[in-house]
């Protein structure tokens, strides 16, 4: 190894255990298979990952939905685990910090190659598998919250798929901002946890029209803001679900993408305001990702917001993972231990 300053490289690529996807398509593409780890580069950290986090993203990144920068390709946002080395230029980062991050692609193997930039310092309170679970859902849930429209006590929130692993956050932080919560759910298992971590009404979209129910709630008023990660099946609901001068915040696409349409219905629907956003945006500057980063960290070392994690499994079965997340069985975070 060489040391110059606080940089150390190892000499050399490292081999390890990982996922990589040869060609796109279903959970079967996941190829567990011994992987080549190159040594951090300028401004990158070289991460042993501890525990890695399962997102919806990541399946369509698997399916081509989203491209990739070439083929084949490591999948995974989220992960934390212990710094190993740290490349030229890493002046926050040591070998044997504890840490997590949220990144572009690479997460699903032992160590990741991880830009320094998303990387940040775990709370000693905060174990490895809820850092793993929690980066790219919490900082997707402060986004929304607290960015893409900030919730105040008062304002009334729909949000879809409240017992998902964003949902879950969505939910309990939106009820500590002192917001009335509506939730969307699948199943009556989702929404009795739905209604223990936070929601004051939940709605079995299987069963009810729920943008009917919204106003039913609402004495017709309808709600401040929709959070939708549903997207083409819920696209119309929730424009239905909003009061005038209301806000659609689109953020996934569970269901496919939201079809085009005319931009005067959002005048038909009264005058309402919608956005599809990105995470990766917010965290563009590195200011934005550390103060994001400590809101989060401190609404789940206070309690407000816990992160439940209902599945683990083995790096190895991350095909059975996708094809959970994907089939709408899963419920909270899924996390792989390598």
């Amino acid at each position: 190894m060489s040391i110059t300053g606080k940089s150390i490289q190892p000499e050399g690529a490292r081999r390890v255990k990982g996922i990589r996807v040869h060609q796109h398509g279903g959970p079967e593409v996941l190829s567990y298979e011994e992987v080549s780890i190159n040594q951090p580069g300028r401004g990158e950290v070289l991460v042993r990952n501890r525990a890695i986090g399962l997102n919806f993203v990541d399946t369509y990144f698997r399916t081509g939905a989203y491209t990739p920068p070439a083929l084949p390709f490591l999948p995974g946002n989220e992960g934390a685990g212990e710094v190993m080395a740290v490349g030229a230029g890493v002046e926050d980062f040591a070998p044997g910090d504890r840490v997590a991050y949220v990144m572009t692609l690479g997460a699903y193997a032992e160590e990741s190659i991880v830009p320094a930039r998303f990387l940040v310092h775990l709370p000693d309170g905060i174990d490895f598998e809820t850092g793993a679970a929690m980066m790219l859902k919490g900082l997707t849930a402060q986004s929304l919250l607290r960015r893409a429209f900030r919730v105040e006590a008062g304002h009334t929130v729909l949000i879809h798929a409240a017992a998902g692993g964003v949902g879950l956050i969505l939910t309990q932080w939106a009820k500590h901002l002192g917001a009335t919560v509506i939730g969307t759910v699948g199943s009556p298992e989702k929404a009795a946890l739905a209604r223990k971590n936070g929601c004051d009404y939940v709605i079995n979209y299987h069963l009810e029209d729920f943008a009917a129910r919204v106003r039913e709630i609402t004495d017709g008023r309808g709600c401040d803001v929709v959070y939708d990660g549903i997207g083409k099946a819920t696209f119309e609901g929730s424009l239905d679900s909003l009061r005038p001068l209301g806000y659609f915040v689109s953020f996934g696409s569970a269901s496919g993408a939201i079809e085009a349409f005319d931009i005067m219905l959002l005048m038909k629907k009264g005058s309402l305001f919608a956005t599809w956003q990105l995470l990766f945006t917010h965290l563009e500057k590195r200011e934005n990702m550390l103060a994001m980063s400590e809101e989060l960290f401190a609404v789940v070392s206070s309690g407000a917001v816990k992160i439940p994690i209902h599945t683990r499994l083995p790096l190895s079965e991350a095909a059975e993972a996708h094809r959970r997340l994907e089939a709408r069985e899963t419920t909270g975070a899924t996390i792989l231990l390598p």
